[in-house]
């Protein structure tokens, strides 16, 4: 269907709640293939289920693939040449080709009440059994196939509620296709039951929006997650029963909890503390919060990065792509059938790599306004870019700078008991007496080089243990044995703080 020119993709949530990111991988292997192709990537809004519909799900989605730099090409909100976009406003249509399939013999009026179908679900229970709506027991339901004309007649004339259902075909067929993921698939007709494909609300099922949507929009490839694989062959039977041409189809692993058994849910996000949902969500019933990839510190690309190597690998030792080269590298080939084991570290290891990537100036600008949080009025940009370079490698989120350096913002309240009680002792409290007067005399320049030369000077002079005198001077400056190189610090202190902070030091913990 449509040559290699004219690939149609689309990504087509529905809007029951918070976008999870094995939607977003979706999304992204539905763009790559598209940009690959040069091709068009289209959002689709799949609301025909009015029950389960939650208010800002459809604003989260859109926000969500928009912070993922997943632009599309139509969808609700640009709009384009195949609108509407959204299934609600679209439910005009459906009906006539749900009444098209009727006519030609390929689905059925049901009149069956809710009471009818528990009743024979009782009774198949009752014999050991499954009840299933098809081949086998739709004559002894109440339907347009068991029913004479003339009831069928009076029923629709009267309004008796009715569904319409696909009438699977009498005899046994296999339904066979090829899965751009998972090679040659095959399903028995035997095995599949006569789905509802217009309900008494007036509203289609998933099945047939999704068929008619996709031929009318020109879809050429439905990119999926596996958990549609048992509608494919319904999906395939209903485009011959239209006559169309169907679309090639791509079925994506699932995303495994970390331990690598089951599907990953927001459950397992919560107990090992790692979001699921690319952005926070505030549940708009009960109020209750989910953590964010974004809210949490992760960089987008950081992010899809991660995902794109979730079920799918470029047969090479590389790891960290741009949005390009996943572009270029992306094949259906190498996507895995299996599933693929989510693994926290590694979206923190990620994270951390294109942390690395930006300059310590754009990194100073994004943690600013965490300093500004904390009432602290940021320092000149070429000051903080290079406290960002003393300390981003210790760091995978931005917000952990604070961690690593806010003893270059605030003197230390307190001192590690332990590094205290094994260093700060015998000469070295009185000699620390002796540092502070040295540093405040101090006029030579303010480097670190000059005052460490000096200071390692006195220590061996006054034959102290090296390692202890530096620790304890470490503990004066940060308040524990923690940070970058001690002189480095001390020269960007400044000599006042820096005084100031070892009289302090002398004061708490004796001198």
């Amino acid at each position: 269907m449509g040559s290699q020119n004219s690939v149609r993709v689309r990504f087509a949530p529905s809007p029951t709640g918070p976008l999870h990111m094995g939607g977003v991988r979706t999304a992204l292997f539905n763009y790559l293939f598209a940009r690959q192709k040069k091709g068009a990537f289209v959002l689709r809004i799949e609301d025909t289920d009015q029950t389960r519909y939650v208010k800002g799900a459809e604003n989260y989605i859109i926000e969500s693939l928009r912070w993922c730099g997943l632009e599309f090409d139509e969808g609700p909100v640009q709009g384009g040449a195949f609108g509407p976009y959204r299934q609600s406003e679209r439910k005009e249509q459906y009906r006539e080709f749900a009444d098209l399939l009727v006519e030609k013999g390929h689905a059925y009026y049901a009149f069956d009440t809710a009471e009818d179908l528990d009743k024979a679900r009782k009774e198949a229970e009752s014999q050991g059994q499954t009840f299933s709506y098809g081949t086998g027991s739709r004559l002894s339901m109440s339907n347009s196939l068991s029913l004479s004309d003339e009831e069928v007649k009076q029923k629709l004339e009267a309004g008796e509620p009715s569904v319409i259902r696909f009438k699977m075909p009498d005899e046994v067929v296999d339904v066979e296709d090829e899965d751009m993921i998972r090679g040659k698939v095959s399903f028995k007709t035997s095995d599949l039951d006569d789905k509802v494909l217009f309900k008494a609300d007036g509203m289609p099922t998933y099945h047939l929006a999704n068929v008619v949507d996709d031929h009318l929009m020109e879809i050429t490839h439905v990119i999926r997650g596996e958990e549609w694989l048992p509608s494919m062959p319904l999906h395939v039977l209903l485009y011959k029963a239209f006559g169309w041409d169907k679309p090639v189809f791509a079925h994506l692993p699932l995303i495994l909890k970390p331990q690598g058994k089951g599907k990953l849910s927001k459950r397992d996000g919560d107990k090992l503390g790692f979001p699921v949902f690319p952005l926070k969500w505030t549940d708009p019933e009960s109020g209750e919060v989910a953590a964010g990839y974004r809210e949490d510190g992760y960089f987008p690309d950081a992010f899809i990065n991660m995902l794109a190597l979730l079920g799918w690998n470029p047969g090479t030792e590389q790891e960290l792509f741009s949005k390009e080269e996943l572009i270029d590298a992306f094949s259906f080939d190498r996507v895995n059938k299996a599933g693929a084991r989510f693994d926290p570290e590694k979206a923190r290891w990620f994270n951390h790599q294109y942390l690395m990537k930006r300059s310590d100036e754009e990194l100073a600008g994004l943690f600013g306004p965490f300093l500004i949080e904390k009432g602290i009025t940021p320092p000149a940009v070429d000051f903080l870019s290079r406290i960002v370079a003393l300390v981003k490698e210790r760091v995978s989120f931005v917000h952990e700078l604070w961690d690593q350096s806010f003893f270059f913002f605030v003197a230390p309240e307190s001192y590690d008991s332990k590094v205290a009680k094994k260093r700060w002792k015998g000469d070295v409290p009185a000699f620390m007496g002796k540092l502070a007067v040295f540093f405040k005399d101090w006029n030579g320049e303010w480097k670190a080089e000059a005052l460490k030369e000096e200071v390692s000077s006195m220590i061996k002079a006054g034959e102290l243990n090296f390692g202890a005198v530096m620790n304890s001077l470490r503990l004066a400056m940060v308040g524990g044995s923690f940070g970058p190189d001690l002189f480095t610090i001390i020269e960007m202190l400044g000599q006042d703080e820096v005084v100031s902070r070892i009289e302090k030091a002398v004061d708490e913990l004796g001198g």
